[in-house]
């Protein structure tokens, strides 16, 4: 009998590791102050994403095509992770997130590109950026930025 009750049971142990392993998130911030401390305390550099994601058709693919791979979530491990979104969908946000992206982006996105991702040590200087992306799922350059600045 308890043979029978184990093998109904290991199907279903089973399909609890496959959806642990397949829903692994990447933990991001949206806060930068609060990210630098973790990174101060972790001693890692930050990578910021900025992103338009409600109007941005690079940044639509960009997620598909790089942010949701096995590849970044291996080489952000040694991130402290931070999204700073500008929808053009103001009810996307709060108002107290929308003025904080603003100052991240008015600090470190000078130039208002999106997709861009820029590498920061845990005091907030910038180390190293990427903008853009062609859409057609070669993310190499992403990767090299992340692999590079470990």
């Amino acid at each position: 009998m308890k043979k029978f009750f184990l093998l109904l049971a290991l199907p279903l142990l089973m399909s609890f590791q496959v959806v642990s392993e397949t829903t692994e998130v990447n933990d991001w911030k949206y806060d930068l102050e609060s990210a630098k401390k973790l990174a101060k305390k972790q001693d890692k550099n930050i990578l910021i994403y900025f992103t338009g994601s409600d109007w941005c058709p690079p940044c639509k693919m960009l997620k598909k095509d790089f942010f949701d791979t096995q590849e970044f979530d291996e080489a952000s491990k040694n991130y402290i992770l931070v999204y700073v979104d500008m929808p053009r969908n103001q009810d996307l946000l709060s108002s107290k997130q929308m003025l904080h992206n603003k100052g991240v982006i008015a600090a470190y996105n000078k130039r208002g590109v999106f997709p861009l991702l820029k590498v920061l040590n845990s005091k907030g200087k910038s180390l190293d950026e990427y903008s853009g992306y062609a859409m057609n799922g070669d993310v190499r350059y992403h990767l090299q930025l992340l692999n590079k600045h470990k």
